[in-house]
């Protein structure tokens, strides 16, 4: 039997609203991937630290406050860092196509603005996210 993949969600910085980050969870759980959802306020290192810990695949990163490209930068470069540039990245929020294209530059797998459908998010995934060994 394939190992299960295992995808954190992550809020990190300032942001007081999570709605997205739980219905992406969810969703992902719901689809059969094992899911760590870390909550609000997370600093990059936490979030890499519990990547690390938890031995996940994947970390979607959700962010709504403006500062997607610092916060989502530093957790590409921290996972770089501690060896585990081969965990996929991929992001959410209120993030402009020309901050999109800078995070794709940088590794981040993919990005996702509000009204992108559940199954895009899936697609990407089942495409994208392979095991780590």
């Amino acid at each position: 039997m394939p190992k299960k993949l295992r995808i954190l969600v992550g809020k990190p910085g300032l942001d007081g609203h999570d709605r997205g980050a739980r219905i992406i969870a969810r969703m992902l759980r719901d689809a059969g991937y094992e899911v760590i959802y870390t909550g609000l306020h997370q600093t990059p290192e936490m979030i890499v630290a519990t990547a690390l810990q938890e031995d996940v695949d994947a970390i979607g990163l959700s962010i709504l406050s403006g500062a997607h490209n610092t916060l989502f930068k530093k957790v590409v470069d921290l996972l770089k860092e501690k060896g585990l540039g081969d965990i996929t990245v991929f992001g959410g929020g209120i993030i402009p196509e020309e901050d999109s294209v800078y995070l794709k530059g940088i590794g981040v797998k993919g990005i996702f603005t509000p009204g992108t459908s559940l199954e895009t998010i899936l697609e990407f995934i089942k495409k994208e996210v392979k095991p780590r060994i």
